[in-house]
């Protein structure tokens, strides 16, 4: 598979962005999610590929341009559409759409009523599985953060102890990201939980 340029993924924010603070928020995150994900699929070895997992990441949140007033929930279906309109391949579509929380299943869709077709849509290969799990240690909240495990462990809890099993699994699988040259670089808060194990 023929993967974009960096250059040409970049082009495709300031496509879609509406402004430039929506610019510089998304494009700030995908960037550094990008960059703990390498770091991870690097320490993982040749089961993973490391340019998929760098394009992947630096895609995964483009459908939040297109929440408006909307659903937050909906930036990961939303992401799905413009990457398919955009001519990529399905194996990059899915970085939008199956990277929400650690999945979403049919399930958790009807159960509490979201704003999303009803389906599953949970990272299935190595590389999607990393830029969801690297998604987790950074968030674009105002102002942004990055999180390290036990804090991402202690949000995800009010979905269910289900949740919380399935981000420990990834921890197992991926380990644990040292985030300390990415705070310093990026000045963001770094909120520390404590140990929640299940």
């Amino acid at each position: 598979m023929a993967l974009p340029s960096i250059r040409s993924v970049r082009a495709l924010h300031e496509k879609y962005a509406p402004s430039g603070e929506d610019l510089a928020l998304v494009l700030t995150h995908c960037e550094i999610v990008a960059r703990i994900a390498v770091r991870l699929a690097e320490q993982a070895g040749p089961r993973v590929d490391v340019e998929l997992v760098r394009i992947g990441a630096l895609l995964h949140d483009i459908g939040v341009y297109r929440v408006g007033d909307g659903a937050y929930i909906r930036h990961g279906v939303l992401g799905h559409e413009i990457l398919r309109a955009e001519g990529l391949p399905e194996e990059l579509c899915r970085f939008a759409s199956c990277h929400t929380g650690v999945g979403l299943t049919r399930h958790d869709i009807e159960s509490q009523c979201l704003p999303i077709p009803a389906g599953n849509y949970l990272a299935v290969s190595a590389e999607e599985r990393l830029v969801m799990y690297a998604d987790k240690f950074h968030s674009k909240s105002t102002p942004p953060r990055f999180l390290d495990t036990d804090a991402y462990a202690g949000q995800v809890a009010r979905f269910g102890v289900d949740k919380v099993a399935a981000f420990h699994e990834l921890t197992a699988e991926f380990g644990r990201p040292d985030l300390t040259g990415l705070v310093a670089e990026y000045g963001h808060a770094h909120q520390q939980g404590s140990a929640l194990r299940v």
